[in-house]
């Protein structure tokens, strides 16, 4: 026998009665049918309800044949009546989220003559896959469309039409449906057919924000979020623009100019650091004018810039210029030779003796050693 679902008779419903007609012993716990429920069960995208029924946890709900199955952490007496406590904020962040989708779907799938080919309602964020390539200000567009929808909270409508005003019904689904179809409606933006759980007026919505949209295939994902998701993440979101700004000395809304300012200004910073450093790299140069092969140890610094040391000092030696960069127990390096002759044997036996990493062709290598100065010293001194 089909077990009554409560929860499209009122979908608010967060606490009922029922009577226990099974209960067996499953992989991930005990599988407990009764003879009704509002426990939504996983489908359609949307995931299933937690809760109790007693003092027993239910942590997933599934639909097989018209019957829904519990699983519940601990058996239930079979024949015994039962209370069950839906997960309200669970249920509810679902059908904020499921209802946004079908709003802002109908908007984008009329606009673009597309259709909503993925649909998946995370833990974190609500993705959708469209078939039509849909821009960044397309989606931000019917982003303001939908939250005029929610605006004017309009009543939901749910309906099983007859096979014949199925027929004549424009609405949107995934595949071609028989039998008992359930159409749900938000007026003005969608009519599709869906046996999730959604709100009774658009306005309990809240909220549309949409994230992203990427290329994906042949069309696009867009990632959503409604309602107090979407209200937390914008506060979230408000407060680093506000420490930020705060860094800054800026109202938050004027953080961008700021850091493109400081950008700009550690661009000038960068140019005039690369310039003092060619000065200096050419001066250390000089310094070993003719010396043959020479090992220098210097402050940590990029593997850039010990690179550009190293060959400057090796075209003014004339030999092999190791520089070591960093402090006594972690070095980087970068070995060039002035001829440009295979390095790679050096850098094998600098790997194996000074507990290195890293590696090269021709003549320049780069990587970094775990050794004391003394113990490189001693290495290039054998």
């Amino acid at each position: 026998m089909e077990t009554e679902k409560l929860y499209y008779i009122d979908p608010f419903m967060d606490e009922f009665s029922a009577t226990v007609l099974s209960c067996e012993a499953g992989k991930n716990g005990f599988q407990v049918v009764l003879d009704r429920t509002a426990f939504y069960p996983e489908g359609g995208g949307q995931p299933a309800d937690h809760g109790t029924l007693g003092e027993v946890t239910v942590t997933d709900v599934h639909e097989k044949d018209g019957v829904i199955f519990h699983t519940c952490d601990r058996a239930v007496e079979i024949g015994q009546t039962v209370t069950g406590h839906i997960d309200w904020a669970r249920r509810f962040d679902h059908m904020q989220q499921h209802s946004g989708e079908h709003i802002i779907s109908g908007i984008l799938c009329a606009d673009y003559r597309c259709d909503n080919v993925g649909f998946h309602l995370g833990a974190d964020v609500v993705t959708i896959d469209y078939n039509a390539d849909i821009s960044w200000e397309q989606a931000l567009d019917a982003e303001r469309k939908a939250n005029e929808i929610i605006w004017a909270d309009r009543e939901v409508e749910i309906d099983y039409p007859s096979p014949a005003e199925l027929a004549a019904l424009d609405y949107r689904s995934k595949k071609e449906l028989t039998g008992k179809v359930r159409i749900v409606t938000f007026p003005e933006a969608d009519c599709c057919a869906c046996c999730g759980t959604h709100v009774l007026r658009a306005g309990q919505v809240g909220l549309i924000k949409v994230l992203s949209c990427q290329k994906f295939r042949e069309g696009v994902r867009i990632e959503i979020l409604c309602g107090k998701r979407a209200l937390d993440y914008l506060g979230r979101t408000y407060d680093q623009a506000k420490a930020i700004g705060q860094q800054l000395s800026v109202k938050p809304q004027d953080t961008l100019a700021a850091v493109e300012r400081l950008e700009a200004e550690l661009s000038a910073v960068k140019a005039r650091v690369a310039h003092l450093e060619e000065s200096v790299f050419e001066s250390i140069a000089r310094e070993n004018e003719g010396k043959g092969d020479v090992v220098l140890f210097q402050s940590a610094m990029k593997g850039d810039s010990a690179r550009r040391l190293a060959d400057a000092v090796a075209k003014r030696s004339g030999g092999l210029a190791a520089v070591f960069a960093g402090e006594d127990g972690q070095y980087a390096y970068a070995l060039v030779r002035a001829d440009g002759a295979d390095i790679s044997p050096l850098v094998k036996g600098l790997n194996k003796t000074l507990n290195g990493r890293g590696g090269g062709r021709g003549g320049f290598a780069q990587g970094s050693v775990q050794a004391d100065r003394a113990d490189i010293e001693a290495f290039f001194n054998k």
